[in-house]
């Protein structure tokens, strides 16, 4: 035991036979006992063995043991599963198995081994998961009387524990110790305390637990009981001071406060051991975290408790658990409904027990959702209590309705929840048998009807808060990508876990026709509802641009002007991404946004070098130069923003390093797996994050293109039906010639009567369709007549295109506009587009 005032932390692993030895055993408990150890102790274990299955499933082989207390026990290295062990009859009843030591002499087959076999007590508890049995879990007991209540409970907490490190790494255990892992993620902490100096040996665990680094600690009982509550002070002391009390287990429960001003609750459970000649007597301690602390029958303590745990206390459904723990079990009630009003409507948000039939009929039958709700017209007792804001309370045999007679037969009690001058629901407590209302249970009801509907108002106003938030962002967000011909795109998008949920990151693909698409990301500055309502301007701002049809760097252009103009002091950054999905050639820019990211079809990676400009909303005049990028089949293209690869403690080199890394090592084939591996799990957010992966396949059909530049001559529509005719003959697809003419003639002739400039034919063959698209530089569509008779002349050429097609449609352009038809060719001759070339 050190002596020179500091303590030692990071014990070393409980010590453990290879699973090929028979000989298990533990080291002997001193002052230097492991974490694992002392926790052993505590719960009677002298020695826990781990048996996992083995190839065949006919056996159970020793993998790991540690031991607690002695090395005085053995156990065999196998099991079989039909034989008549404790451990096999555990594993095949799939339940656990606690025996005494009278009851382990009728289970000679896998007994421990003597010398004090017979002193022994014995569990065998089955490791489980997911319906898959993974083996066994063998705790040797030092006590011939078996394992208490408590110890079983922490030995089946510990066993769940174990099965679930098996389960996470397959039943193979490549990482160290299953067992010491298991009993870390238990959060277990431990100390040694020797009275005589003040000095005491805690753990990392117990620092943690109390909210002290292993670097401030000194190594003195008093740095410990600083962060105790003084109410709990007391207590602490006197079982702490091992004078006081018999050589023998001593538990109790306590609050500490944390340097973050949390209040937590901590389970101490000790033991005193004797000193000898060499050594001092000591005091051997386990403490673990707790969210529920027994309730003792002080009504103060009670309301202390329940003060506490609604201060922790932040959702509806929070708010409702800790007060179904306050009322059923200290009340001994059998049933507990929680609801909000609301709209004169009951709306319940927590029933215990929930299944339906432990209800009235009148609530199993508004039961449409989670939760039934029904209107308070129809329970006037309920609605009594609630107009005059008391408690009501109801013995056994009072004439109530249907509705809540059902719920409280042996007594009833109408909590309405008060909260700023209203009330904010009510609470229904039941009994099945008679209960009489002691006043101390009256004023247990009184006050916890005050604290509950204090902070169930609490609770409103923060999910309120968080489905404001949520709408918002998913109303400015995309609801669902669109399918892509020749690749996949998946998002996503996570809030940060600071300030209003709710942040400036957005993402976009737009289909601009049927074989480009365009991919954008940016993040505008802030984290407020601010940033998230210029976030939404900018992004329906870009996808407007986009549909005009105008290229990348004009886009980018035409929004950077758009924020420099509107009353804000924010700027936004972007990365805008065009791709010809036929080509796989790709047009990008970049607003003083992160590059994007390339995983090429052979698993290298690479950061797009992306030459860039400064951030949307600096310089109207500013400009945003492109980058050309060719795509191959197979390649992954990334878009992140900063929440993603930098933090306070992430540098962005270092994230980007990592989020390339772990590009690499993602699997392509299911891009949205794809994308939930690059999030990882990235902890306490900072920042928001969105991510846009696209996977580029390639177009499958490609279509087959040809196009005419109609010139304005007497005689331009004529070559324009020729040039039609000849491409028709040579995609071979002459059985829809009249209706294409016929189309050429009507939109050619269109373009040329009423606009200016510039007129072009595009003839496009995907598949069995043939498209024609006329393009001019007028941006107003083609105008129908309103009236159609006899007499009427213009604009019946529209209504002829409409008939012979089987789509049309017109769709903007950059500098104009594109009058568009499709017509499908006969099935009469249905050859491949490939053959037709």
């Amino acid at each position: 035991m050190p002596h020179d005032g500091r303590a030692r932390t990071g014990f070393p692993a409980p010590e453990a036979s290879e699973a090929g030895t028979a000989d298990t055993g533990s080291p002997p408990t001193g002052p230097r006992t492991a974490t694992s150890d002392r926790a052993l102790i505590f719960a009677g274990a002298a020695l826990t063995a781990l048996y996992t299955t083995v190839a065949g499933g006919e056996e159970i082989q020793l993998l790991e043991s540690a031991g607690g207390l002695t090395h005085e026990y053995r156990l065999p290295q196998r099991f079989s599963l039909s034989g008549g062990s404790a451990a096999a009859q555990a594993f095949r009843t799939d339940r656990p198995l606690w025996l005494n030591a009278a009851a382990l002499a009728s289970y000679p087959e896998g007994a421990p081994a003597p010398p004090r076999a017979r002193t022994a007590s014995l569990g065998a508890l089955p490791l489980g998961a997911d319906g898959t049995r993974l083996g066994c879990l063998v705790v040797v007991g030092a006590s011939a009387d078996g394992f208490d209540a408590g110890q079983q409970r922490f030995l089946e907490r510990y066993a769940d524990a174990v099965a679930e490190v098996l389960r996470t790494e397959e039943g193979r255990p490549s990482g160290g110790s299953p067992l010491s892992r298991a009993l870390s993620g238990l959060r277990v902490g431990s100390f040694v305390l020797v009275p005589d100096t003040g000095l005491i040996e805690a753990d990392e665990a117990l620092l943690e637990l109390v909210g002290i680094t292993p670097d401030d600690f000194d190594g003195k009982t008093d740095t410990l009981l600083a962060h105790a509550l003084p109410e709990d002070m007391s207590a602490l002391m006197s079982v702490l001071e091992p004078t006081l009390h018999a050589l023998g287990r001593r538990e109790l429960e306590f609050r500490v406060r944390r340097p973050t001003g949390e209040v937590r609750w901590l389970s101490l459970s000790c033991r005193v051991l004797p000193g000898t000649a060499d050594e001092p007597g000591q005091l051997l301690g386990v403490v673990t975290a707790t969210q529920v602390r027994s309730r003792s029958a002080d009504d103060v303590s009670r309301i202390q408790w329940l003060t506490a745990a609604l201060d922790d206390a932040v959702t509806v459904g929070d708010v409702g658990r800790v007060a179904l723990t306050a009322l059923r079990e200290p009340l001994g009630a059998d049933r507990v409904a929680l609801a909000d009003i609301r709209d004169e409507r009951l709306m319940v948000t927590l029933l215990d027990p929930p299944e339906p039939d432990a209800w009235p009929e009148l609530w199993r039958a508004q039961w449409r959702s989670e939760w039934p709700d029904a209107p308070v017209s129809a329970l006037p007792t309920l609605q009594l209590a609630l107009r005059d804001g008391r408690m009501d309370l109801w013995p056994a045999g009072t004439a109530l309705e249907p509705g809540l007679a059902g719920v409280g037969p042996g007594g009833l009690a109408v909590l309405p929840l008060p909260a700023k001058g209203s009330v904010a629901g009510v609470c229904v407590v039941g009994w099945d048998r008679p209960h009489e209302f002691i006043p101390e249970e009256r004023s247990l009801l009184t006050a916890t009807a005050a604290l509950v509907g204090q902070a169930l108002k609490r609770a409103h106003a923060h999910d309120a808060e968080e489905e404001l938030a949520t709408m918002l962002q998913r109303s400015l967000l995309p609801r669902r990508l669109p399918d892509l011909p020749g690749g996949i795109a998946v998002a996503r998008y996570l809030p940060a876990r600071r300030g209003l949920q709710v942040g400036g990151d957005w993402y976009d693909v737009i289909a601009l026709s049927e074989d480009r698409v365009a991919l954008v990301i940016g993040d505008v500055q802030g984290h407020s509802a601010g940033a998230a309502t210029i976030m939404g301007q900018m992004r329906t701002a870009v996808r407007a641009y986009a549909v005009e049809g105008h290229p990348p760097d004009v886009v980018v252009s035409h929004a950077n002007r758009l924020l420099v103009g509107m009353e804000t002091d924010l700027f936004a950054t972007c990365c805008y991404v065009e791709l010809d999905m036929e080509e796989g050639t790709t047009l990008l820019v970049r607003a003083g946004h992160l590059s994007p990211l390339l995983r090429h079809p052979d698993g290298r990676t690479e950061e797009v070098q992306v030459e860039g400009g400064p951030p949307l909303g600096i310089l109207a005049d500013a400009e945003f130069p492109l980058t050309a990028v060719a795509l191959t089949p197979g390649t992954v293209l990334a878009l992140v923003t900063d929440g993603l690869v930098e933090a306070a403690d992430l540098p962005l080199d270092a994230g980007m390093e990592r989020t390339r890394a772990a590009l690499a090592a993602a699997d392509p084939v299911e891009p949205a797996r794809m994308a939930d591996a690059l999030l990882g799990d990235i902890g306490r957010r900072e920042d928001d994050v969105a991510l846009l992966l696209l996977r580029y396949d390639g177009m499958k059909t490609k279509p087959i293109r040809a196009g005419w530049v109609v010139w304005r001559l007497p005689d331009a529509v004529m070559h324009a039906r020729r040039f039609t005719a000849r491409t028709l003959r040579r995609w071979h697809v002459q059985e829809a010639a009249d209706a294409v003419l016929l189309v050429v003639s009507e939109l050619v002739t269109n373009a040329l009567v009423h606009t200016q400039g510039s007129v072009r034919l595009d003839l496009v063959l995907r598949g069995n369709r043939v498209r024609v698209s006329v393009s001019d530089s007028s941006p107003r569509a083609p105008a129908k007549p309103v009236i159609v008779d006899w007499e009427s002349t213009g604009g019946r050429g529209l209504l002829l295109v409409e008939a012979v097609s089987d789509a049309s449609g017109t769709v903007p352009v950059a500098g104009g506009k594109q009058v568009w038809s499709e017509i499908t060719v006969p099935a009469s001759d249905p050859v491949t587009a490939d053959a037709r070339l």
